[in-house]
């Protein structure tokens, strides 16, 4: 077994990330925010780390030594420290929360356990004791997928897979590799490349989210055109449920009856928790090129993906195209916020990344299909711009938040067929919830069959910025499932998308799911409240 040579930091107990990063705004930007959208600074400063408040610890005592004879005293937490960075995840609501100084949902206690059995002894005890499990990876959930019901219950603790980081073995014949859920993206792709390996999973979440994470909300990369999805890459999972242990997975495709990959892939920590993971791992490549392509409309430039999407042959590695308003700000390259000039239009970034020879291919034959749909090369600079920015959106949430104005992301999918009619729907239902926000919006993730959308929502902030946002979420929510669009590409269902989720899948459906819960999990401990309509 190999594990990593860096360590995972913490997160920020109030924002994304590195806090070092979260810079303010430059003053002309926040100058424009002004006037466009009204935004002034808050009338009060956010709570710092002492005023946060936090509920007492409920948790018996002897379930706590229980737990601390299963783990061990030392991996058993019920500090403040440990239990403000376990509450909640990193929504915007999340954040606003934290930075009242709201912490009312922290967990009673963190436990940290080293080992598949370990986990499944958490669980047993757990399910006597009616304690409520949240399991934890890298806290990135944007869904409110960190929250337990804690009605009914003793407690709550979050069970952080932290310990679990180890890279288990590598199978260079068969291209497979174990890994464990708690290894975050960085880590995995360090112990990878030691053998020459990566996942190329790279969500906007890379930095701190974890395997297990991406597994149990189906994430999507943004090199997911030429790697694939997570759940494409997992070949074979290890779970614990109260009832007992599964083993999934003992070949590349089977026809012995339902993929029981599909149960847990998805199921955000509700019908069990995974232990071990066997992926499907990819030769690192030996270049890595990006460049930007404009279009006169985002009609246009969505016309251009759908043909390399549908084209023989693979796609680019990367492809995303930024509608109007998001080129126009600069939110496409997020380090050059306000930054406009030649970006107007509708700015396309491909990413390309294999062997020379295959690299060179790629580039030219998807060079040929842009520039026949009307595409202007704009050489590599904006898709290097783009690559060097692509994880720092979320810190200029936290900035954006710092200087008042809420914003949020929300994400979909459809057909190609009906994406002009979700894009249009979700956007007047954010205008008519909001008033006069700033909406943008990108493809992030195509298909052949149709591709994802990615919005972003800029406002300033009311007197409640959580009705605030609760108002225009539902609005969105509505006007996707009314669109036909599925409520989640990427992002999960959690508490945020739980109602929006039932009328997508029909009341036959939540019945299936809550049969797979009640089987899986009859006590009800795991994350209750979360995914199950």
């Amino acid at each position: 077994m190999e594990t990593p040579l860096t360590a995972a930091e913490p997160m920020l107990w109030s924002g994304w990330g590195d806090p070092a990063k979260a810079a303010e705004l430059p003053a002309p930007v926040r100058d424009l925010l002004a006037g466009l959208l009204g935004v002034r600074a808050p009338a009060t400063p956010p709570a710092t780390f002492g005023e946060v408040r936090l509920p007492p610890v409920v948790l018996p005592p002897p379930v706590l030594a229980a737990l601390a004879a299963i783990v061990g005293d030392e991996h058993v937490r019920a500090d403040d420290d440990a239990r403000i960075r376990h509450t909640r995840g990193k929504s915007t609501p999340d954040l606003l929360l934290m930075r009242a100084g709201d912490a009312s949902d922290a967990p009673d206690a963190v436990v940290l356990p080293g080992s598949h059995d370990e986990v499944a002894a958490v669980l047993r005890l757990c399910a006597e004791h009616r304690v409520a499990v949240v399991p934890f990876g890298g806290g990135t959930s944007v869904v409110g997928g960190l929250v337990a019901v804690r009605r009914g219950f003793a407690g709550v603790v979050a069970l952080d897979l932290a310990r679990l980081n180890r890279l288990v073995s590598v199978d260079p014949v068969s291209m497979i590799a174990e890994l464990e859920p708690g290894l975050r993206a960085p880590q995995a792709e360090q112990l990878l490349a030691a053998h020459g390996l990566t996942l190329g999973h790279f969500p906007q979440s890379y930095e701190y989210a974890t395997l297990g994470g991406f597994a149990a909300a189906r994430s999507s990369g943004q090199a997911s055109a030429g790697y694939g999805r997570f759940d494409d890459m997992v070949a074979g999972m290890t779970v614990a449920t109260p009832r007992g242990t599964l083993e999934i997975g003992r070949a590349p495709r089977s026809a012995a009856g339902p993929d029981l990959r599909q149960v847990f892939l998805g199921s955000e920590g509700a019908f069990g928790v995974i232990t071990a993971l066997r992926l499907r791992v990819r030769r690192a490549p030996a270049v890595r090129a990006y460049e930007g392509w404009r279009f006169e409309s985002f009609t246009a430039g969505t016309a251009a993906m759908r043909r390399l999407a549908q084209q023989e042959g693979p796609p680019p590695t990367v492809l995303r195209l930024s509608d109007e308003t998001e080129t126009l700000v600069g939110l496409a390259k997020p380090t050059d916020l306000g930054a406009s000039g030649r970006d107007s239009g509708c700015l396309l970034v491909a990413g390309f990344e294999g062997s020379q020879g295959d690299v060179a291919h790629r580039r030219e034959r998807a060079a040929a299909v842009l520039v026949e749909a009307g595409g202007v090369h704009l050489g590599p600079e904006p898709g290097e711009k783009w690559a060097q920015g692509r994880f720092s959106a979320p810190y200029l949430r936290d900035s954006l938040l710092a200087a008042g104005a809420t914003v949020e992301t929300l994400e979909t999918a459809c057909f190609w067929s009906n994406l002009p009619r979700l894009y249009d729907a979700v956007r007047l239902a954010l205008l008519g919830a909001l008033g006069s926000p700033l909406v943008m919006c990108h493809i992030s993730h195509v298909y052949a069959t149709g591709a994802s959308l990615y919005f972003t929502v800029v406002t300033a902030q009311t007197g409640d910025p959580l009705g605030q946002w609760a108002a225009a979420k539902r609005a969105a929510n509505e006007a996707i499932v009314q669109a036909g669009g599925t409520i989640s590409h990427h992002h999960g269902v959690g508490r945020d998308h739980r109602e929006a989720y039932a009328a997508e899948i029909g009341d036959l459906g939540a019945e299936i799911l809550r049969g797979i819960k009640e089987r899986l999990d009859p006590a009800g401990i795991l994350n209750p409240g979360v995914l199950i309509p």
